[in-house]
């Protein structure tokens, strides 16, 4: 890679402050960057960085007027640098081709076209698989399943029975789509298995991450919404509505027939209870207990959560309740003091009287 300044700003939209004719040879982090490198910096109060980064440019957002090396300002510095990425370097990654012969594939399936299998996956009966979409080594694909184009499916995922997948879909590995949802009647101490004969629908354009587990509804759908993007570790629970575009990031937890708006951010460890709503564009904090709806466009963060402003008060009076208990011991100490002066007092005067 050998580009000047100027012409991967063309390449972004972006405006050059400083030498706009040095050469980039290369592309790292900000801390990582060597001479030569070109790297971002997409939040502004990690400016300071850019006086010890090696980095010979770094792109910026339109906040920075100024720097101590040549930037390219963009609207969204993340973004860019991730264009630049993909336009500039090429993809490492060898996807494979072709059906293996060790692979297994069921009765009456669909393949679509330049499809790849690898070995030891197993295509159940009447599964239909889209063009371009490739599918790991030990990956099953369930009986009825249906997976839409250009998909990839890695190692050791499970798409259960009945589920749809949409196109352009990313799967990780362990992860499983379609597992029964949690029901049980109890009667008289012992729990009796309710059948989950749902399905599970993901949209077009989602991924998710490892070791994700997506129950199927009892009745109707799960449905994870177009462009939606879950992290490792997230349990999705049965008859869960995830709107489009929404950020799900790892160890949270969503408790049944939960709805969940558009542009949701659900932060890492955060925990909904069941059959609740979440509004669009709402953000529930890490570690947020939600154990009511949450209307649409505010953050809140805690346990129970609450409106985060109201949270970090409530954080911060928790905070000082060493010193208050120790002010109330004084108080009741000067107190006790004070009424013995006064029985005292009236004791002596009691003797005058008497």
């Amino acid at each position: 890679m050998r580009k000047t300044l100027k012409e991967i700003a063309q390449l972004i939209d972006g405006e050059v402050i400083g030498d706009s004719g040095i050469v980039i040879t290369g592309i790292s982090g900000i801390r990582e960057a060597e001479e030569g490198d070109l790297s971002f910096l997409a939040n502004p109060r990690y400016a300071p960085l850019m006086e010890i980064t090696k980095a010979a440019a770094v792109i910026t957002s339109r906040e920075i007027d100024s720097a101590p090396k040549p930037i390219i300002r963009t609207d969204n510095p993340s973004l860019a640098f991730s264009k630049i990425i993909s336009m500039l370097l090429p993809n490492s990654q060898q996807y494979p081709s072709g059906i293996h012969p060790a692979a297994v594939i069921g009765k009456n399936v669909k393949l679509g076209r330049d499809i790849a299998v690898q070995a030891y996956a197993v295509i159940d009966d009447g599964a239909v698989i889209g063009d371009r979409t490739i599918i790991y080594s030990g990956s099953y694909i369930g009986y009825n399943a249906k997976v839409g184009c250009d998909c990839l499916i890695y190692p050791n995922v499970v798409l259960r029975e009945n589920v749809v997948i949409g196109d352009r879909v990313i799967i990780h590995s362990g992860t499983c789509v379609g597992s029964d949802g949690f029901g049980f009647a109890t009667i008289n101490g012992e729990h009796h298995k309710i059948p989950q004969i749902g399905t599970v629908v993901i949209e077009d354009d989602v991924e998710i991450g490892a070791n994700v587990t997506i129950d199927r509804a009892r009745f109707g759908k799960t449905v994870i919404g177009r462009g939606t993007k879950i992290d490792n570790l997230v349990q999705i629970a049965h008859n869960v509505v995830i709107g489009e575009n929404s950020i799900i990031i790892a160890q949270a937890g969503i408790s049944g027939s939960t709805v969940i708006g558009k542009n949701v951010t659900i932060a890492g460890q955060a925990g909904l209870v069941g059959h609740i709503t979440v509004g669009d564009n709402a953000v529930l904090a890490a570690q947020a207990g939600v154990t009511k709806s949450v209307p649409a466009n505010i953050c809140v963060s805690g346990y129970p959560a609450k409106p985060h402003d109201e949270a970090k008060r409530l954080n911060a009076f928790i905070s000082r309740l060493p010193q208050i208990a120790e002010d109330i011991k004084n108080l009741k100490e000067r107190i006790t003091q004070l009424e013995n002066k006064i029985s005292d007092g009236t004791t002596a005067d009691d003797k005058k009287r008497g």
